[in-house]
């Protein structure tokens, strides 16, 4: 697992510029807002905030998260 704060950083500002924080996220989905700094800041994996940070920027986790979802689609290619 990779940790990445420099993207956490981004993705605070980038939430910040679209009126959203990770508390906000963290409401929304009924989990406290230290899970998903951890998911953000690459510590912990979870799909479901990956989603949630992605659908407040109005864009996918693949995008926000690339080495994340490059990893298991090579996973993904290596079983068929």
């Amino acid at each position: 697992m990779k940790v990445d704060l420099h993207n956490h950083e981004q993705l605070k500002c980038r939430l910040r510029q679209a009126g959203s924080s990770m508390a906000e996220i963290a409401r929304a989905l009924g989990i406290k807002q230290s899970s998903v700094t951890v998911v953000s800041q690459g510590y912990r994996r979870s799909h479901r905030v990956q989603s949630a940070i992605a659908n407040q920027l109005g864009t996918t986790p693949q995008e926000l998260f690339p080495d994340r979802y490059a990893a298991e689609e090579d996973s993904a290619a290596n079983t068929t």
